[in-house]
């Protein structure tokens, strides 16, 4: 896993801009990007802020399991949204997603209509392409 650069570097690095150096020059000397450089100096202008930002996502979203299975078995027509506001947890449709597939379970809805009936197109006894064919003109 990646891992922010450590403080001592963020005060370096805003350290040289205060020295007047240009981006391109701090960039080469402590090895790092052009781009880093700059949203250090630019966080620190906008924000006062020079420490690293938390990294990651908003954590692990434990799904309770044996909840979300009862609910499946209950209301097997719900949507993933519907699964999700009766468990009473925030977390991504695709983490309930997920957790479903792992179960084996499936949240799938059921037809509200019936199925269509493949109807052919073209009579039993016509040659193949023969439906997309005009007749020949005869010339006299």
């Amino acid at each position: 896993m990646a891992r922010p650069y450590s403080q001592d570097l963020r005060d370096r690095v805003l350290q040289a801009y205060d020295r007047g150096m240009k981006t391109k020059q701090i960039a080469e000397l402590f090895s790092v990007s052009s781009s880093w450089a700059r949203r250090v100096k630019q966080r620190r202008r906008e924000t006062g802020e020079t420490t690293h930002r938390r990294m990651g996502g908003p954590g692990v979203t434990v799904v309770d399991r044996e909840q979300l299975a009862a609910l499946v078995r209950e209301h097997p027509d719900a949507t993933l949204a519907e699964l999700r506001s009766r468990l009473g947890v925030q977390c991504a449709l695709s983490t309930l997603c997920v957790a479903l597939k792992k179960m084996g379970l499936s949240f799938k809805k059921k037809r509200s209509t019936r199925r269509n009936r493949i109807v052919p197109t073209s009579p039993n006894n016509a040659s193949p392409g023969a439906a997309g064919r005009r007749p020949s003109r005869r010339v006299d």
